[in-house]
């Protein structure tokens, strides 16, 4: 699996481009572009030979989801979300002052859904806390976590379909179930992983 992270915006969002080395089939997850910055993301998929399938979105916030429209128009890419936040993408468009074009998905995901990128796959778990569809998206190894888990800390619950009780749920029974080597790839901040959350995160304490 070839992995490359692109931090964008005010919110230095983490924007990750993921792609099977074999067939180079790619997906950007959370591409929160805007069009200036998504020329970089251009030139690297074209350096690569990748071609882009879809375009993930672990939560439907703007800075998440600025450059859907753009990557769907430019590479002729899926826009997936989960189920529950579909509506929120044209709804929530304008959250945190970001000018985002209202749209709709190409395609909805729920809990236990596969995607598969040529010879990669990854997993749809449904974490709600953050948003009501907060996913992350699990791979051989490592996990997507968006806006759920961070190093050393979690996603905010207090914007429209937030609930601390949910996102501590979501963490501790889906996110800490997987081996401790798995490698964590938040929405923002530094890498981690969950042997050193569970350890040394804040918020997990009480629980581990």
């Amino acid at each position: 699996m070839i992995i490359k992270r692109f931090i964008t915006g005010l919110l230095e969002t983490n924007c990750y481009l993921v792609a099977c080395q074999e067939t180079l089939n790619a997906t950007l997850i959370d591409a929160g572009f805007n069009e200036a910055e998504a020329i970089t993301v251009i030139r690297e998929i074209g350096k690569k030979n990748l071609k882009v399938k879809y375009v993930l979105n672990t939560h439907w916030h703007p800075d998440h989801t600025a450059g859907n429209e753009y990557f769907r128009e430019k590479l002729g890419a899926l826009v997936i979300i989960h189920e529950d936040d579909a509506p929120m993408l044209n709804a929530g468009a304008s959250l945190l002052g970001l000018k985002v074009k209202p749209h709709r998905p190409d395609k909805t995901v729920t809990d236990g859904d596969l995607i598969e990128i040529g010879k990669t796959c990854l997993k749809v778990i449904h974490t709600p806390g953050h948003t009501r569809g907060s996913i992350c998206l699990l791979g051989k190894g490592v996990v997507f976590t968006g806006d759920t888990l961070f190093a050393g800390s979690i996603g905010r619950t207090d914007l429209p379909g937030g609930s601390f009780e949910e996102i501590i749920g979501s963490i501790r029974n889906k996110l800490m179930t997987l081996p401790d080597e798995t490698l964590v790839y938040p929405g923002h901040g530094p890498f981690s992983s969950i042997g050193k959350e569970k350890r040394t995160n804040p918020f997990l304490t009480d629980i581990y």
